[in-house]
């Protein structure tokens, strides 16, 4: 299974290619950054992204792709653009006719180094061990763009399902699967969401 990763960004979009199975060790395919000036107008910098990411789907021809979920932060504009880079690497997907999935970055980062609060370090030294690197991906988007492909991949050999031949799950797997069911939790004790369940309530 071929897996292209997506941490979206502005500036820097990472995006990585990684070939594997459930369970099995993976391969590195292809990894890079799309990058725009900071400075540009918006619409100049998301159509470089789209044009960026478009040709690696058609390069390297994934069969899924993974993005990060994004989540609320201080800096708005941060959190906008990530938001707006996201959009468009999910619609190329789709227009490319490629199941999408987001993961977390505690989901991501429990699955490759087993702890969902590892740092970005952390994060780049376990890629460049899995994969076998002879050097560490750079910049830190790029690394996390193949933990995001990996963290994909391996989803579906937890919990309990497996690809055939392939053993149990590793720690990690086991941590990524907890971390998937404390990101469920967190998200339905979210404020939006319970608000929203309210007013559905409210006009029936």
């Amino acid at each position: 299974m071929r897996v292209l990763g997506v941490d979206p960004g502005l500036t820097r979009c990472g995006w990585g290619v990684i070939d594997g199975l459930p369970g099995r060790r993976a391969r590195l395919v292809a990894v890079g950054v799309v990058r725009t000036p900071s400075d540009a107008p918006l619409a100049e910098r998301l159509l470089a992204v789209s044009d960026g990411l478009e040709a690696v789907i058609a390069r390297h021809g994934p069969e899924a792709v993974a993005v990060e979920r994004v989540f609320a932060q201080a800096n708005v504009s941060t959190v906008m653009g990530t938001a707006q880079a996201s959009g468009i690497a999910m619609v190329l997907a789709a227009r490319a006719g490629l199941p999408v999935a987001s993961h977390t970055p505690s989901e991501v980062k429990a699955a490759v180094t087993g702890s969902g609060r590892a740092g970005k370090e952390q994060v780049t030294m376990m890629v460049t061990r899995i994969l076998e690197l002879v050097e560490a991906p750079r910049p830190a988007d790029a690394a996390d763009a193949l933990a995001l492909a990996l963290c994909h991949l391996w989803r579906s050999a937890v919990p309990g399902a497996r690809a055939p031949g392939a053993g149990a799950p590793t720690s990690a797997q086991s941590a990524w699967a907890l971390a998937a069911q404390r990101a469920a939790a967190e998200t339905e004790r979210s404020p939006i969401l319970l608000a929203a369940r309210a007013a559905r309530r409210a006009r029936t």
